[in-house]
């Protein structure tokens, strides 16, 4: 039986997110989908509010839901309100989707850290918000940049170096 556990968070596009932290150490397994919006069972073509998110499925052995955070205000822009790269509106902006008050304030704290370190240019807009359902997307979008190496992504690693440190 293992302790693993789920981070859902959303920053853009979900198929570069998903090829980022699939790699990560302590990241068993990872789902991008529909997350925070407005209708049941979501479509790429139909998913109103929701944000384009990734499940993260990690053991607590091996990294922390702060370390999880910590790379992800490290591969996109947490800065820019509904918008990553060439992809605007709502299912592109920066979101925490915390599952309870434990992690709401480690994810208010390493907003912090970040907002601390001045290493973007403007302030954090990361939305906090409350879990609710995760809906998966279609198979086409699972594992995409995998099956599509040259496939869109604008995501990638900006700071090397933690913000934690």
């Amino acid at each position: 039986m293992n302790n693993y556990k789920k981070a859902y968070i959303a920053g853009g596009c979900f198929w570069g997110m998903e090829d980022l932290f699939r790699t990560r150490p302590g990241v068993m397994d990872t789902e991008v989908g529909y997350i925070g919006g407005e209708n049941e069972h979501p479509t790429y073509k139909n998913h109103p509010g929701h944000a384009e998110g990734i499940e993260i499925t990690y053991d607590p052995s091996i990294t922390s839901f702060k370390e999880l955070l910590d790379y992800f205000f490290r591969v996109h822009n947490p800065t820019t309100v509904d918008r990553q790269g060439n992809d605007l509106g709502s299912s592109y902006r920066s979101a925490i989707f915390f599952q309870n008050e434990e992690e709401k304030e480690e994810a208010k704290e390493v907003i912090g850290i970040v907002d601390a370190s001045q290493k973007w240019e403007g302030k954090v807009v990361t939305t906090l918000e409350p879990f609710t359902v995760f809906w998966p997307a279609e198979p086409e979008h699972q594992d995409y940049l995998v099956r599509n190496p040259n496939g869109y992504t604008c995501h990638f690693e900006r700071f090397a170096e933690s913000f934690l440190k």
